[in-house]
């Protein structure tokens, strides 16, 4: 009988630019990718959430990641994405410059993050995957929003599916 060798893991990302910079979240944590909808904006809302759209009869938030990490804002075109992920048992939308590719890499080439690497708070930042022509910064999409925030957001979402039972 042959012994297994315990063998490097593989970490599986979807890639995506922002501000030509690469981000790479976990695949496991991307439902779906979307080209740019009509957006619903909320009331009271924090500043870089764009509102909410309709997907296939459920309200899901809008992130803008451009004004979450302090980046200029851009106007979407044909290249813009929304990423559809589960962060902390919410659906969310994040909206992003365009989606690169699907990659699978080994976990040793992630370096720790290190310090001002970026312009965006290095709390989001799990790491730095070293390719042989490029860098990408992995995102720890959990921590992007915060507790409160998620609650906050799924009472917003709530409240517009009130809304629209109240309203018809």
């Amino acid at each position: 009988m042959e012994t297994l060798t315990v063998t490097e893991e593989v970490l599986q990302l979807v890639t995506f630019t922002l501000e030509n910079e690469e981000y790479g979240v976990d695949i496991l944590k991307v439902q779906e990718i979307n080209r740019m909808t009509e957006i619903t904006r909320v009331p009271n809302s924090a500043a870089y959430v764009e509102g909410v759209i309709n997907l296939r009869g459920k309200v899901i938030p809008v992130i803008n990641l451009r004004k979450r990490f302090g980046l200029t804002e851009v106007h979407t075109d044909e290249s813009s994405r929304v990423i559809i992920m589960d962060i902390r048992g919410v659906t969310m939308g994040l909206v992003v410059d365009s989606v690169s590719e699907v990659l699978r890499i080994p976990s040793g080439i992630v370096e720790p993050t290190p310090p001002m690497a970026s312009d965006i708070n290095t709390e989001f930042i799990k790491g730095v995957a070293k390719l042989e022509d490029r860098l990408i910064i992995l995102l720890d999409i959990d921590k992007l929003i915060g507790k409160t925030e998620s609650t906050g957001m799924n009472e917003s979402t709530t409240a517009v599916d009130v809304k629209k039972t109240v309203d018809g």
